[in-house]
């Protein structure tokens, strides 16, 4: 039994960001001598973990955060590292009393995530912009208060006095600097089977408290081994449950933490999905042309790499040459997902070794 499944998106960006904070989070391509956007991988995890409790129709775990009074300085923040909520399962936990005052409890997620990032610096360029907050048009209902140095308010004499002989609008703000990226994105997607629904229950490196152990054997979890020891095995009627959202959540997540503004559909162009890494790496990749003055990248996807199974959607066809796309090729990606994640036995994984 092969425990891994590499999956590889390529997703086409607009005019966007992906995050909202200090702009669009970006890096030096040395090589290129360029800037390339990026969406880090615990954005990307945060948000195929998102799809999947929507797509389950499920609430996500609750996160506690704890601050210390009187100064509300920020402390820990934790979870219930409870694995029968879908998002624990998948994405892990890590809770660590603050002052080392208990044990750490923490279970790695059975999925690698990689940050999304250009599929070749020169695929993904960040341009700069400077936009407008303007309400300047209604003065008579967009109120300003102008303060003093000692909080006063002042009058709106007073204000048009402070303005006298300037040409400053107060129901305006300009916004410098504003960075949004275009181009074409990949991200790449490793899921351990082994781990997928199974929670060790090593207690010298504890992933389960000894209370949440009783409560999932009494929800019907059972004790099973697996390659790292003894493990408690999610039940199958969850485990069908929770694949076909996995697999949704993988190809259709959203990032939606960019705003409405620079809203793009960041259309998924094509997926390859292959139980070899190698193989998933040179089936979504870029060629480098070196013709005139300057080099360009041309995006090839391939599906001629054994292997590996690669789908093509209608909308990549405006970005690279194909004849393999189809109206239902996400649907089919799916369903690829699915059909290995359900050909694991995870009820038995060391039938071979037992059998030797």
């Amino acid at each position: 039994m092969n425990p891994y499944i590499y999956l590889r998106a390529l997703r086409h960006a607009d005019f966007t960001v992906f995050s909202v904070v200090e702009g669009q989070k970006r890096y030096y391509d040395n090589q290129f001598q360029t800037y390339v956007a990026y969406a880090s991988g615990q954005q990307v995890k945060r948000s195929i973990l998102e799809e999947v409790t929507i797509v389950l129709n499920e609430v996500p775990a609750p996160i506690t955060f704890y601050f210390e009074a009187p100064s509300l300085k920020e402390k820990e923040v934790t979870s219930p590292g409870d694995p029968s909520f879908a998002d624990q399962l998948l994405g892990g936990w890590m809770i660590a009393q603050s002052g080392g005052g208990g044990r750490t409890i923490k279970r790695r997620s059975p999925l690698s995530i990689s940050a999304m990032r250009p599929l070749h610096p020169l695929l993904g360029g960040v341009q700069s912009e400077n936009i407008s907050f303007d309400r300047s048009d209604r003065p008579d209902l967009h109120k300003v208060v102008v303060k003093d140095a000692s909080g006063k308010v002042l009058s709106e004499e007073e204000i048009a006095q402070l303005l006298s002989g300037s040409d400053r609008s107060l129901r305006r703000k300009w916004i410098q600097d504003n960075k949004r990226t275009t181009g074409l994105f990949i991200y790449d997607v490793a899921i351990d089977l082994r781990t997928l629904f199974c929670v060790s229950l090593n207690q010298l490196e504890p992933e389960l408290s000894q209370e949440t152990i009783d409560q999932l054997k009494k929800d019907g979890w059972r004790e099973s081994q697996n390659t790292f020891g003894k493990c408690l095995l999610c039940p199958e009627k969850r485990r069908k449950q929770i694949i076909p959202a996995l697999a949704h959540a993988l190809i259709n997540w959203r990032i939606l933490t960019n705003q409405s503004r620079t809203f793009s559909p960041m259309e998924v162009l094509a997926v390859a999905i292959s139980q070899n890494a190698n193989k998933i790496a040179q089936t979504i990749r870029a060629k480098l042309i070196e013709e005139g003055e300057k080099p360009i990248a041309k995006p090839i996807v391939d599906d001629t790499i054994e292997n590996a199974k690669v789908y093509v959607t209608l909308s990549g066809t405006g970005y690279f040459s194909t004849n393999v796309e189809s109206a239902d090729a996400l649907e089919k990606a799916e369903e690829k997902l699915i059909e290995l994640m359900n050909a694991f036995n995870y009820e038995n994984q060391l039938r071979k070794e037992q059998a030797q």
